[in-house]
């Protein structure tokens, strides 16, 4: 099979150089991707490439229209000049000489349209579906806080933080929940699960305020500390004690911290494993008295696979040192229900303890929000760099707040020094970070400081920044639902959004099972005006090469300066 870049220089194929396999949307995709190639031929931005019209007319269009011009015109050639002097009826008479031969061409006739592509059944029952639901309103206008019988000083507390109609999976939990029943919710990205689980823990505790009253896991440190600040917000009123456990802080003032016995907990399950592991029973003693427990990002905390990026054994450790599963209630949230979580709903129901609540709001007929467009870019893994340096530089992108998702670590420190490179206000989140460094630059992203963050999946969980209205993927994720929790980022509590995709010729299989994961097809990317190619091709080559080349150097000192640190603490420590 023919590579993106074997055709890349090819002078003999000037306009199908890109050779990649196709997405199963066959003549409309084409169709989509051929009018991504042309432009738009009224572009003022776009080279003579992207005009439809003949080399010749549109050079004596130009000539003509000189004076109009802001810039005064392009200049024509001495040849091109002599067709004024040609009698005007024998301009008359020339006719355009039509032939039954018609060779490929990426640059779109003057006059064709496009015909819409066909909808599919699936997309059909899709677009009636957003039609009959309210797609910016995701709440329920019939319902508030107080007739879920929600206490006052709490429903005053969420309507100073703007929230005033519970969402659907709100809904449904919150008066289970005060019920005392074992809950598992689903429920889309951005649809309020933390205020599910935290209005009646909340409420329960500010009647019986004891120590310590809730513990709250969840998988990545950025989405603890988001937690931790809403159940301080929504608690506001009340002198509730919330302590913060994750890593990459010194354990003994968490230690002494969690021996004073605060009223919720809110930890990442290694940290606080390592706690149950060596820090005693005066410390961990109060975990023996927890009412609620909860698995915000159930699924990643469930998940069983094999190798160190497992966080079963680590939740297990911490789960042993709580009361028994009858004398507390247990709440599992999350985006996507993986087997692990049916297989709790389904086990028998415990003496003592009701039948466990399941609630998936939305789950089933779309995985992702309504208001999410969703595209894909096809592009040759040769120059990926380019392309998204210009992708980033388009009219419609240029101010837009980004989230960019990698696959690797290494992937995103590379891509963090070769656009800073680039000059764009760039920041990085990934877990080679210092976590100082990660809770500074989500701080700088949060404050629009930066305008792009560049992340690994450590980002893809839970981040409610409202301000994000583009997601990139530029790796496409290997896992279906890394996707729904990565395009998640946008598109939030009703919010209109976009994701794009950055597709090469080995991603197909990948994003056709994201697609039938989602329920939904991706469309290709297009913007008015715009031919990519062209201005990769004019712009962004040499540019973009040799930042990349110092980047890369850049990324290799970096390594060699940490060994050779690591290596001084090794020798001093022998000393």
């Amino acid at each position: 099979m023919a590579t993106a870049g074997d055709d890349f220089y090819n002078e003999t194929r000037p306009h199908n150089y890109l050779v990649m396999p196709v997405l199963k949307k066959s003549r409309s995709s084409l169709d989509a991707f051929e009018t991504l190639s042309a432009g738009s031929a009224s572009s003022d931005e776009s080279d003579y490439l992207d005009n439809a019209a003949s080399r010749k007319q549109r050079r004596t269009s130009q000539d003509g229209s000189s004076d109009e011009s802001e810039d005064g015109g392009a200049q024509v050639d001495s040849d091109d000049n002599n067709d004024h002097d040609e009698p005007e009826n024998l301009k008359e008479t020339m006719k355009p000489i039509l032939t039954s031969f018609a060779a490929p061409s990426r640059i779109k006739k003057r006059g064709t349209v496009t015909a819409p592509a066909k909808p599919s059944v699936k997309e059909a029952a899709l677009d009636a579906g957003a039609a009959s639901a309210p797609v910016l309103a995701p709440t329920d206008p019939n319902t508030t806080f107080t007739a879920l019988r929600v206490r006052p000083w709490l429903v005053q507390s969420l309507a100073n933080m703007a929230i005033r109609r519970p969402t659907g999976i709100q809904k449904a939990c919150i008066p289970e929940i005060l019920q005392g029943r074992d809950c598992i919710g689903g429920s889309r990205t951005g649809s309020g699960k933390t205020v599910a689980f935290a209005v009646p823990m909340l409420q329960r505790w500010a009647e019986d305020p004891t120590a310590i009253f809730g513990l709250v896991l969840t998988p990545t440190r950025e989405l603890a500390l988001q937690i931790y600040e809403q159940f301080r917000a929504i608690a506001a009123p009340q002198s509730l004690k919330v302590l913060l456990i994750t890593g990459g802080a010194d354990m003994r003032p968490q230690a002494i911290a969690l021996r004073q016995r605060p009223h919720v907990v809110i930890a990442t399950p290694g940290r606080l494993a390592d706690h149950v592991r060596t820090s005693g029973e005066d410390t961990v003693g109060g975990l023996r008295r927890v009412r609620y427990v909860v698995l915000d990002e159930a699924d990643r905390l469930l998940h069983a696979g094999a190798g160190p990026g497992s966080m079963l054994p680590d939740v297990e450790q911490c789960l042993a040192a709580l009361p028994p599963p009858t004398e507390r209630q247990t709440l599992l949230f999350t985006a996507t229900m993986t087997p692990e979580v049916r297989a709790l709903a389904a086990m028998p129901v415990k003496p003592g303890k009701q039948p466990v609540f399941v609630c998936e709001v939305d789950t089933q007929r779309l995985a992702i929000p309504a208001t999410l467009r969703q595209r894909h870019l096809q592009i040759p893994v040769t120059h990926k760099e380019h392309y998204l340096h210009m992708f980033l530089l388009t009219e419609a992108n240029v101010d837009k707040t980004i989230i960019l998702f990698c696959n690797r670590t290494a992937t995103a420190d590379f891509l963090h020094h070769m656009l800073r490179l680039l000059d764009h206000r760039v920041t990085s989140l990934h877990s080679k970070l210092p976590q100082r460094q990660r809770v500074d630059n989500l701080a700088r992203f949060r404050a629009s400081a930066a305008r792009i963050l560049i992340a690994t999946d450590v980002a893809a969980r839970g981040l409610d920044i409202p301000e994000v209205s583009l997601v990139i993927n530029y790796d496409v994720p290997r896992d279906p639902d890394d996707y729904i929790h990565r395009v998640g980022r946008t598109a939030r509590a009703g919010r209109d959004g976009e994701a794009v995709t950055l597709v090469g010729q080995r991603d197909v299989e990948l994003v056709l099972a994201i697609e039938e994961r989602v329920g939904r097809e991706m469309e290709a990317w297009a913007e008015d005006g715009v031919n990519l190619e062209t201005r990769v091709l004019r712009e962004a080559l040499k540019t973009v090469s040799e930042k990349k080349r110092e980047a890369l150097l850049e990324v290799e000192e970096n390594k060699e300066v940490g060994g050779k640190r690591k290596r001084g603490k090794q020798k001093l420590r022998a000393t």
